[in-house]
């Protein structure tokens, strides 16, 4: 129990205080009572009275000095926190020395993939690029027999740029070439040089090629090159150093003051527009081979080489799906026969046959399916959009071929699907006339011609977006970059370099004045009114035939080409 000063003095008038122990460091004094209680009371500085009144009364008095404890204390606290501050700067240049390290791991990572690691391709591997093997053959040649272009006084090609579209098999033709010579392969992601560290990349490439260099000749081969290889010094704020420093050491590899006998670098790349004039000057690629979408034999040479491993039924004509599937790279034939197995294992089948094929077809085309609207006034709404842009593509002259039509739409989409072939000889040569790209337009807007026919200008919905979307696309490219307009054979738009380049942002004002501007947008609307009253009259007196089809739909929600096409022509027969 803690007693008052005043009570102390009390206390020791009273001699209920056998002992006290002062304590003058701290300014307090334990008393012991008569009773055995401890107290431990607080006195003044320097305090005499109690020295005064403990000798008055012959209480004895004893003075405790504490200054060793305090040492003692003051000493432990010392080696605690001098403890702490050691056992951190250890943590710290413990994570310092990892940090090091990992820098030297990134700059030191080897990028070489042994050949036990992957699997050894030759050019009967690569199907569909028949074209682009041979132009490479020479390259193989060199390889295994350099002397011979030395003797001709040829210089060794010191790199290759393969340009295509995804999927097309860039990184396939690569490995061809070194299953083919029998060479290493050094192969590496562009982006794995540029890392959060300055000069960790440009480390990377001087190792790269000081590994690849040490087992010439070799192929090296950079996948995805425009990660590190787009124009130095463009874009808003400048560039990146570090990118940029990598760029540097990569082109100073490839032809700069040390020769770089006997490593070829072959590198890929889907955006050749936006790499850097140094990069893909003659001396560094000395090649470039596009490799395009595969035509209709080609297509049927890659869809026979996926077919090997899965069991395909006798009904499958792998010619005909390669007629389907115009458009399709490599990849996405590869992705159509894994879905259409895929399919079949889900199915309990043990073979591949068309239907599987089919599904796999629609899937990669428009992607998951929803059911139809159960409501059924929308339903048919939706029926005579459907029917309407078909019954369009079909009497009007092109050579898409359609395919089926279908009241089962892609997620995310209002209106069913109808679909087309595109034309082969259209998309391989890539030539567009400009009555099919009309053709397109009119097309595009025989769903809102069939709703303004059937149901009023004031009952059309937003079920054909995307087809307006098209519309002013394809109207917009044929006045401002193909010339098919009134106003001439002008391109007022070319192509600019992406955005991301920060060029076009920074070039607002358009090349042309807002008279012109204003006129382009005259004749952009005056194609879309021409190819909407086109498809209009097209319609306006098929309106039974609509109906017909339209309740077909409803019922069976898919309708084959055959069906329609007939339908059609019967139809026209009985007029």
């Amino acid at each position: 129990m803690s007693k008052s000063y005043s009570q102390l003095l009390r206390d020791i008038e009273s001699g209920e205080i056998i002992s006290i122990i002062l304590i003058p460091n701290r300014r307090e004094v334990i008393v012991e009572l008569r009773n055995g209680e401890r107290n431990l009371i607080p006195i003044f500085y320097n305090d005499q009275k109690i020295l005064r009144i403990a000798e008055e009364y012959n209480i004895p008095l004893t003075v405790r000095d504490i200054r060793s404890e305090q040492q003692l204390a003051n000493l432990l606290t010392g080696f605690g926190l001098t403890l702490i501050f050691v056992l951190s700067l250890s943590y710290l240049i413990r994570r310092s020395s990892k940090l090091l390290n990992n820098i030297q791991t990134f700059s030191g990572r080897s990028s070489q993939v042994k050949e036990d690691d992957i699997r050894k391709y030759t050019f009967d591997d690569v199907a569909g690029l028949n074209e682009e093997s041979d132009e490479l053959k020479e390259i193989v040649t060199f390889l295994n027999n350099p002397q011979k272009l030395i003797d001709l006084g040829a210089k060794t090609p010191k790199g290759i740029l393969l340009v295509g579209p995804p999927g097309t098999g860039k990184t396939l033709l690569a490995r061809a070439i070194a299953g083919e010579a029998d060479v290493p392969f050094f192969s590496i992601s562009a982006s794995e040089f540029v890392q959060m560290f300055v000069g960790v990349g440009a480390g990377r490439v001087r190792d790269l090629f000081k590994s690849a260099k040490s087992k010439s000749p070799c192929i090296v081969f950079i996948d995805e090159i425009d990660s590190i290889g787009r124009q130095r010094g463009a874009g808003i704020g400048g560039g990146n150093d570090e990118r940029e420093q990598t760029l540097n050491q990569l082109l100073t590899e490839m032809d700069g003051f040390e020769a770089n006998n006997g490593v070829i670098v072959i590198a890929a790349t889907n955006r050749p527009d936006v790499l850097d004039q140094a990069l893909t000057r003659p001396g560094r690629f000395d090649r470039r081979i596009v490799i395009s979408l595969p035509d209709r034999k080609s297509r049927h040479k890659i869809l026979s080489v996926h077919a090997r491993s899965k069991p395909l039924s006798d009904s499958v004509n792998l010619m005909d799906w390669a007629s389907k599937t115009a458009g399709f790279s490599g990849a996405d034939l590869q992705n159509l026969l894994n879905e259409a197995a895929i399919y079949a294992a889900r199915n309990q089948k043990s073979s591949i046959n068309n239907i599987e094929l089919d599904y796999a077809l629609e899937k990669a085309r428009f992607g998951i399916l929803s059911k139809p609207l159960s409501d059924s006034a929308k339903k048919r709404q939706i029926a005579y959009q459907v029917i309407g842009k078909t019954l369009v593509a079909l009497l009007i002259p092109t050579n898409d071929k359609l395919e089926k039509i279908s009241l089962f739409k892609s997620l995310g989409d209002m209106s069913g699907m109808t679909c087309f072939t595109p034309d082969e000889e259209t998309l391989d040569s890539g030539l567009l006339t400009r009555s099919y790209i009309y053709s397109k337009i009119v097309i595009a807007l025989g769903s809102r011609a069939a709703e303004i026919i059937v149901f009023g200008s004031n009952e059309v919905t937003q079920g054909s977006q995307r087809d307006l979307e098209n519309v002013y696309f394809w109207a917009n490219q044929m006045v401002t970059k193909f010339g098919f307009s009134d106003l001439g054979p002008i391109a007022f738009e070319a192509d600019r370099d992406s955005i991301f380049l920060g060029k076009d942002i920074l070039k607002s004002r358009k090349e042309y004045s807002q008279k012109t501007s204003k006129e382009i947008d005259i004749q952009i609307i005056s194609i879309a009114k021409k190819a909407i009253n086109h498809a209009i009259k097209l319609l306006s007196d098929k309106v039974p035939l609509m109906d017909l089809l339209v309740e077909e739909l409803v019922v069976n929600e898919t309708l084959e080409s055959e069906y329609v096409i007939n339908s059609l022509n019967s139809y026209l027969s009985r007029k």
